[in-house]
């Protein structure tokens, strides 16, 4: 089993006499246990362990098509294993009947990669809707609320305006608001820098970083950016074929010597991940037959 572990120097024998005690690692708040699941006749994992331990920022990175964005399907449960087993703070999330996945839910914070904002609410509204729709409050706190989201993402100004009149990167904070609405536990990051241009993605990264920290959350990060993922995360899982095929620091991530991390990271067209899709050789592709039938370049 690959168990995330942050310092393998924190497991080891008890302290000397008069030491310190050395501090237990955090109890994971996600664990994948031998997890295998797919779409339709597809296997996109196969016996896949990661645990998440809690307070940490982890991000899951590898090629695309490699079934990231499905380990965060699968912690909400928005589909379902062949075979093996997803824990949600210490409970099979299998086993959850519809009144407890809807709480379970309600301790998760979904940031989707397209922000996937309501286009006929203005900002406040968007923020707001999760507020009324899981919650008794009065209008008045959760106007209190709204703003106070907004501020935290620097947006309380543009409260009014619809998601037609912000950028992309203000509309990527909007949604992280509204993510963040009911303070979840577990935040979910769906590649939060695509499209972003660097002034954004950098303030995103911040963002994520300073949110969890003041939220005592536990982060998720899918992503393909490497220096602003590897500047948050305390952890990163590498995935691909199905499953994982590396984890560590992001200081380990980028001494690795895989194959398949150091192409990622370096971001070369050679290695494991081929640059061209299959196609007949180029000597066949590109002959040019001669009047008299011979085949010249």
């Amino acid at each position: 089993m690959s168990e995330l572990a942050l310092s393998e120097s924190r497991a080891g024998s008890a302290p000397a006499p008069g030491a310190s005690p050395v501090a237990a690692p955090p109890t994971p708040l996600i664990e994948l246990r031998g997890v295998s699941c797919g779409y339709g006749d597809r296997v996109v994992l196969r016996d896949v362990d990661i645990s998440v331990p809690r307070g940490t920022v982890v991000a899951l990175m590898g090629t695309s098509g490699g079934g990231k964005t499905t380990v965060l399907r699968l912690i909400g449960r928005q589909i379902g294993v062949m075979s093996g087993q997803v824990f949600f703070d210490g409970v099979d999330i299998a086993t959850l009947d519809r009144d407890g996945l809807y709480a379970a839910r309600r301790r998760m914070g979904m940031l989707f990669q397209q922000g996937a904002l309501f286009t006929d609410l203005s900002v406040f509204d968007n923020v707001a809707f999760p507020l009324r729709e899981h919650t008794d409050l009065d209008e008045e706190m959760i106007r209190d609320l709204v703003l106070m989201k907004l501020e935290a993402v620097g947006l309380r100004g543009a409260r009014d305006l619809m998601p037609s009149q912000v950028s992309g990167g203000m509309s990527r904070r909007v949604a992280l608001a509204r993510a963040m609405a009911l303070d979840p536990e577990l935040m979910l990051y769906d590649e939060p820098f695509a499209g972003l241009d660097p002034i954004s993605m950098g303030v995103a990264a911040t963002l994520i970083h300073d949110l969890n920290e003041a939220l005592g959350a536990t982060s998720i990060v899918v992503s393909h950016d490497v220096d602003e993922t590897f500047s948050i995360a305390d952890h990163v899982v590498f995935i691909a074929n199905g499953g994982v095929v590396a984890q560590g620091t992001p200081a380990e991530m980028r001494a690795s010597t895989d194959p398949l991390v150091r192409q990622f990271v370096d971001g070369k067209a050679d290695g494991p991940v081929r640059f061209h899709y299959a196609a007949p050789s180029a000597a066949d592709d590109f002959r040019v037959k001669a009047a008299d039938g011979d085949a010249k370049p």
